[in-house]
């Protein structure tokens, strides 16, 4: 499998993502993210605060300052480990258990 970026989070897992699930969350659900590398790998391994998804236990929101918005990426938890399910830029932190704040 090839390793886009990989980044150790704030909580110490090592999160990732591929070449080919990056252009798929740039190109096709979120192109506001496009050429954001930088401020994704921040906010992986630097959040505001981090929140559990209210609807996976094994998937968590992480959220970092951009502009007047937020960063969120989304990370599946998995054996120690994680891989970036979306990231996008919201108006707000959702609503789900906050694990970790700044």
């Amino acid at each position: 499998m090839d390793i886009y970026f990989e980044i150790k989070s704030s909580v110490g897992k090592i999160i990732r993502t591929t070449p080919s699930h990056w252009e798929l969350i740039t190109k096709l659900k979120h192109p506001e993210i496009e050429g954001k590398e930088s401020e994704v790998q921040k906010c992986l391994s630097e959040p505001i605060e981090i929140r559990k998804s209210s609807e996976d236990p094994n998937v968590y929101l992480y959220y970092s300052s951009y502009i007047k918005y937020y960063i969120c990426v989304v990370v599946r938890h998995l054996n120690g480990d994680g891989f970036i399910i979306t990231a996008y830029i919201t108006d707000k932190i959702k609503e789900g258990e906050s694990i970790w704040k700044r």
